[in-house]
């Protein structure tokens, strides 16, 4: 069993407590334009679109992340409204939408096209979400349900999410490996994958099909048809993007056939 005793709060500045979750929510947002800065680059892009998009990013990511928590944890919301806007609770799917409504929103402004844009920060977009789930490690929130496995973890700080003394589903390790595990597929393969936009919709099926699987181990409210919230997501999202994938792969090769 690995023992967890860590202080989730890094370090307090006055009354200001910062926590190692917002440390490690700023680096994935640093890794995320990093990279694409790199993909950027590569295809030619200038690097100013890489820096606004990502200041519009981050903005679209943490109101929709927070948008779809509070919705999550509607019992609890409702008779607490002032914690509405206390963002102590954010949603990595509302994350993911808000971001891409934010990419949407600037490629149409910038007239720049949606699906390249979409394939440059795709691969760091993983990165940048293996990153936030150490947070989430140290946090002691996103934890998985009880265990008896050997790799079970114990959190044992007082002021940590997690429940303490509990052999728990490392479900926030369980992310970071898939997460980068998917990363290396998507680097390996980017440049081969065509048309523009295969990497966006290939990202968007391995983020949902690992987050539907790992939840069914992991701590976490009951929404619909006995699965949670960002279950029934990952599943419209893959019933939506595998089908657009392959028909927009599909009638690439066909074009590129006929000529």
């Amino acid at each position: 069993m690995i023992h967890i005793d860590i202080n989730p709060i890094a370090f307090a500045i006055g009354p200001f407590e910062i926590r190692w979750y917002g440390i490690m929510v700023v680096l994935a947002v640093v890794a995320i334009i990093g990279i694409t800065l790199l993909e950027a680059k590569r295809v030619g892009i200038a690097e100013d679109h890489i820096y606004s998009l990502g200041a519009w990013a981050v903005v679209g990511g943490v109101i929709f992340s927070r948008v779809i928590h509070v919705i999550d944890k509607w019992d609890y919301y409702i008779a607490n409204p002032r914690q509405i806007l206390a963002f102590e609770g954010l949603a990595v799917y509302g994350a993911v939408i808000g971001v891409i409504l934010a990419i949407v929103i600037y490629c149409l402004v910038k007239k720049l096209s949606i699906w390249l844009i979409a394939d440059l920060v795709s691969p760091g977009a993983l990165v940048g979400m293996a990153i936030g789930r150490v947070g989430c490690v140290l946090n002691g929130c996103c934890f998985g349900l009880t265990t008896s496995l050997p790799w079970a973890v114990e959190y044992t700080c007082p002021t940590s999410y997690a429940p303490l003394g509990v052999p728990l589903h490392p479900t926030q390790l369980y992310h970071i490996i898939w997460n980068l595990l998917a990363f290396g597929v998507l680097w390996a393969l980017r440049r081969r994958l065509k048309p523009q936009g295969s990497v966006f919709l290939i990202y968007l099926a391995f983020y949902a099909a690992g987050d539907l699987l790992i939840r069914f181990v992991r701590e976490g409210d009951i929404f619909l048809f006995g699965l949670q919230q960002a279950q029934l997501i990952g599943i419209i999202m893959l019933v939506v993007t595998i089908p657009l994938l392959l028909v927009r792969m599909w009638l690439y090769r066909r074009r590129a056939a006929s000529r």
